[in-house]
């Protein structure tokens, strides 16, 4: 009996073991993905200071890295090596061909998935590493709301613990937009094409549903944006007279927002009482913290957002559009079809790397969910065709 709860003990220490082995090698590997994403970012970043912050978090992982890499070893195995997934093969590419600003609130997004998982952890827990984790996040977060400003010595000094979230995430809005208009308008042209295989008919209804549908998002998009920016006007000229009238409430307002960073109550009241007192510079700060708002931007330009969102839609509704330009007929609308569903997996794909989830089941899902809107419209189309003919 003895020998056999002594082996019942060694098989239970074994599995054990063999539970944390592959523990630590999910770690290690996370820690290297996270140390390729960082340098890649900060080889890519034109920002000096942005660069030495985004090498100095890659050393971080490192140092996460190589105390997983040694408990591996402590248990008789080598450590794994890390083969990039597309995604973060992807994020570098965009990084270095459009700017690290695009990709920010997606490595924010994957920062802050990660804030809870050593949580539970208590080799962790001892190393500190969740710790470290929320402070990344913290800086994603800062950096989503700085994004596409330079920042300075000081800025990158005081990151830790004073931050406020931001939304925006380019990248997300241009995959939307493309799906909109290729959604849209695939089912526009296979619910023509239903009615009357005729190319032209399909070719003229495609164009005029890829113009309408391009004016109509750039035109709400100016309309949003130009809204907003108002409201942030008149939000701003408010302050300004508040800073005019009551300066003494707006400084201690002030005090206030910096006490819930952090900051100690007589630092805060100093800062703020010193700050109120420099004009322009107090209203930037009391806009920024306060109200959440950039002056500079007063979120973003109309006429911009417009212009992208008329590009972004057209870019997907000239997908299925593009073929009966050179033919009509059954074979033309299959080749609509093919070529639609390339790119309901592109966007998939453009989804899945803003998400996390999987290729296959982003860009099956949106292929399906196409062409399932692309056969509905065809059936009707065929069916009011024939009630009428």
């Amino acid at each position: 009996m003895a020998d056999s709860r002594k082996s019942k003990e060694e098989v239970g220490q074994e599995s054990s073991s063999q539970k944390d082995l592959q523990r630590y090698r999910a770690n290690s590997l996370s820690e290297q993905e996270g140390v390729l994403l960082y340098n890649t970012l900060a080889d890519a970043e034109r920002d000096p200071h942005l660069a030495d912050l985004y090498r100095k978090l890659a050393d971080i992982e490192l140092r996460h890295q190589s105390l997983w890499d040694d408990r591996i070893r402590a248990l008789g195995a080598e450590p794994p090596i890390y083969r990039p997934t597309w995604r973060v093969r992807a994020l570098g590419w965009i990084a270095r061909h459009w700017g690290t600003s695009l990709v920010v609130p997606i490595v924010g997004a994957m920062e802050g998935q990660a804030v809870d998982v050593y949580d539970q952890q208590p080799e962790a827990r001892a190393a500190g590493l969740p710790a470290d984790e929320r402070s990344h996040a913290r800086i994603f977060r800062y950096l989503q709301m700085a994004s596409g400003s330079t920042l300075t010595g000081p800025q990158i000094a005081q990151f830790e613990g004073r931050h406020r979230a931001s939304g925006g995430n380019e990248l997300r809005a241009a995959v939307l937009g493309a799906s909109d208009g290729l959604t849209s308008n695939l089912s526009l042209v296979m619910g023509v094409a239903g009615f009357s295989i005729a190319g032209h008919a399909v070719l003229i209804s495609g164009l005029a549903g890829l113009l309408a549908g391009a004016f109509s998002m750039a035109i709400g998009e100016w309309l949003s944006v130009q809204s907003a920016r108002e409201l942030y006007g008149r939000q701003i000229a408010i302050e300004r007279q508040e800073l005019q009238d009551v300066p003494e409430e707006e400084a201690e307002e002030l005090s206030l927002i910096y006490q819930s960073k952090g900051v100690d109550e007589a630092s805060a009241t100093e800062l703020a009482s010193n700050l109120i007192h420099q004009g322009a510079a107090a209203l930037d700060t009391l806009a920024r913290e306060e109200l959440g708002i950039d002056p500079q931007e007063l979120g973003g330009s109309a006429w911009g957002a417009a212009i992208t969102s008329f590009f972004l839609f057209a870019i997907g509704a000239i997908i299925p559009v593009a073929p009966f330009i050179f033919g009509s007929g059954l074979i033309t609308v299959g080749i609509s079809l093919a070529l639609s569903a390339l790119g309901f997996f592109a966007i998939g794909a453009g989804v899945s790397l803003t998400t996390g989830s999987p290729l296959w089941l982003s860009g099956g899902r949106q292929v399906a969910f196409g062409l399932l809107a692309a056969a509905i419209t065809f059936a009707l189309g065929r069916l009011v065709g024939t009630a009428i003919h």
